[in-house]
This record gives C-alpha cells, structure tokens and sequence, in this order.
C-alpha cells in the first residue's frame, strides 16, 4: 500500500484540516490496511507473521470501534456505513 492511499483515506476521513490521529482515521487506515493484507494472504497462505499482524490490527480496529461506539454512537454508525464493515 502506497503513503498516497492512506493519505487519502486520512483527509477523507478527518474531522478538521489537521486531523490524523482520530479514532475515525484511525480506524479508516487500519481499515485499509487490513483490506490490503487479506488480498496479500489469499495468495500467501504460509504467511503467519502477516497473518498474525492482521489478527493484530483487526483486534486494534475492533478496540477503536468499541470506543466509539461507546462515546460517539453518531459517528460510529457513519464510519461502520462509509467503510462498509459491520454489515
């Protein structure tokens, strides 16, 4: 994954001009990123330090979500729409 993508995702995803630590860019560029390793391990099935940094950021993402959703129920549901996960 190039640094143009998740620069990408960055300003799609952030509340101001600034922004690059929220838990909604946070949780968009892990998105991305674990979107990116699951197509990497289709083909690489021996990969287990990949797959284990996919577990990695998945349980990462999946601590993020839950904050949200616990403190910004509105935003939480607009990202779990936007990113298409939680279907």
């Amino acid at each position: 994954m190039s640094q143009l993508d998740t620069s990408t995702v960055r300003k799609q995803f952030q509340l101001h001009d600034k922004d690059t630590g929220s838990s909604d860019v946070q949780i968009a560029v892990l998105t991305k990123r674990i979107e990116h390793l699951t197509e990497h391990l289709k083909t690489n099935t021996k990969d287990h330090n990949s797959r284990r940094g996919l577990i990695q950021m998945v349980n990462n993402r999946r601590t993020l979500l839950d904050y949200l959703k616990r403190t910004q129920n509105d935003r939480y549901l607009t990202i779990i729409k936007e990113l298409g996960i939680r279907r």
